[in-house]
């Protein structure tokens, strides 16, 4: 499995990347502080799950999100933020955000999200 984390905390990217690999040691982590370079690495790596904080340097999650959306690409992408506001959360899923969870409430449900695609692509490979 491969996964994007974007975000522009290093110490955040660092919780979730302990926390992806406890969940499955076998998946390849990519990391992005920018929402430019986020949107470079799902281009290239196609990545299964995108992480995205919506405020990040250069472009934002949302904005990172529509460009992908555009793109029709596959990637299951999931809002994780401190800015857990109702508008941000309507704008993100009329965008097309899978999910949409508050950093400090909701982070626990990470391991559940990717769970539940690693299954997904095991029921798809047989």
């Amino acid at each position: 499995m491969k996964i994007l984390v974007a975000d522009d905390s290093s110490l955040f990217r660092d919780r979730i990347k302990s926390l992806l690999q406890y969940i499955n040691n076998n998946s390849v982590v990519y990391e992005a502080d920018n929402g430019a370079d986020a949107l470079q690495i799902i281009r290239k790596k196609q990545p299964d799950l995108a992480i995205l904080d919506i405020r990040m340097p250069e472009l934002s999650g949302i904005e990172v999100l529509k460009k992908i959306r555009k793109l029709k690409m596959k990637v299951k992408i999931c809002i994780l933020t401190n800015y857990a506001y109702p508008i941000y959360k309507r704008r993100c899923i009329e965008a097309g955000a899978d999910y949409f969870l508050r950093k400090t409430e909701d982070f626990e449900e990470i391991e559940t999200i990717v769970r539940d695609i690693l299954l997904d692509k095991l029921q798809q490979n047989n």
